[in-house]
């Protein structure tokens, strides 16, 4: 066997492992890109879920009952919240907003056949460094959900 057939083989080694070191950073960001944005896709729908859930709820006028106090129930509102909560779990619902154009701020979650507004502005960070400069200095990328449903007639002493 002459020389150069026995090198051949750890040649071609090398050239493999350059290969993989050329492509495997572009796969890698294909990849986690793909993560990042089904994490994106992910929290638009379960958000938009979530209000939804709460939007039927609150069109019912019904309360929860407070876990911390049994035999009183939670307001409408901290109820709807409660709800939305639930629908979105993991995911920060801190900044939701209930309203009603009829009801003003006496009854925010709107009376008997009035109009409750349910929205919600949160943000999720992008994993991915390179993909997550496109969306801003802090590579964030900010949802703003919201839902609009008519109330249901229940008994107007319910809307509190």
């Amino acid at each position: 066997m002459s020389p150069v057939h026995s090198r051949r083989p750890s040649a071609r080694r090398g050239q493999s492992l350059t290969e993989f070191a050329l492509v495997a950073p572009l796969v890698f960001l294909l990849v986690f890109g793909i993560i990042d944005f089904g994490r994106l896709f992910f929290t638009e729908v379960t958000l938009q879920n979530a209000l939804r859930e709460a939007g039927r709820f609150a069109v019912t006028g019904r309360h929860l009952p407070n876990p911390g106090n049994p035999g009183v129930n939670l307001s409408r509102v901290d109820s709807i919240i409660q709800i939305a909560t639930q629908a979105a779990q993991g995911l920060d619902v801190s900044n939701i907003q209930i309203s009603s154009p009829q009801g003003g701020a006496g009854r925010p979650a709107g009376g008997p056949s009035e109009t409750v507004v349910i929205s919600l502005t949160t943000s999720v960070k992008l994993m991915t460094p390179i993909i997550a400069t496109f969306f801003g200095p802090n590579g964030s990328y900010k949802f703003t959900v919201s839902t609009t449903f008519r109330n249901e007639p229940f008994d107007p002493g319910q809307s509190a």
